[in-house]
């Protein structure tokens, strides 16, 4: 029985050039704009929580109702700034977790359906190569090498047969 498609989708030429010259402009917009930080800069900076984002919120609205009471060693127009821009970044930034996220979702059903449907041709060929049908014990054994147990020491045993939980059993 076969296996059900999860997905079945293309790109056209068309479609693959828009997207990229797309992810290019944003590229080049943020060229020189943003940061990269390394991963010991992530761990010391983190994140802020929604609790705090509040707190901040709330700090901007008192500070321009009583300007009057902001120290005068706060640069009021620098955090304006970096507020600002900080609401017009997540915005965007939650857009493109929306579009990452799609991506990534669609990325796993193809895969899913791939891997099946090479899952199938590698059984096909075991069987073909059993009956000696010609050119196919090329082919198998050049795929059995994924399916030999990893306390095998030789790849010429094809002792398994393959996992269909969408895992691969690997040297």
């Amino acid at each position: 029985m076969a296996l059900d498609n999860l997905i079945s989708l293309t790109f056209s030429e068309s479609d693959l050039t828009t997207i990229d010259q797309a992810l290019s402009s944003i590229e080049n917009i943020l060229l020189g704009k943003t940061i990269n930080l390394t991963p010991e800069q992530r761990q010391q900076y983190g994140r802020i929580a929604e609790q705090n984002k509040l707190f901040v919120n709330m700090s901007k609205n008192y500070m321009e109702q009583y300007p009057q009471f902001v120290p005068v060693f706060l640069d009021k127009a620098e955090f304006d700034r970096d507020y600002s821009a900080r609401q017009q970044i997540e915005s965007r930034l939650q857009r493109l977790s929306s579009i990452t996220e799609q991506l990534s979702d669609t990325k796993v059903l193809l895969d899913h359906d791939n891997y099946h449907n090479s899952i199938t041709f590698y059984r096909n060929m075991k069987f073909l190569a059993g009956e000696n049908v010609p050119g196919t014990n090329v082919i198998y054994e050049d795929m059995k090498q994924f399916f030999v147990p990893p306390t095998t020491s030789s790849p010429s045993t094809d002792t398994t047969t393959p996992p269909t939980d969408g895992s691969v059993i690997r040297q």
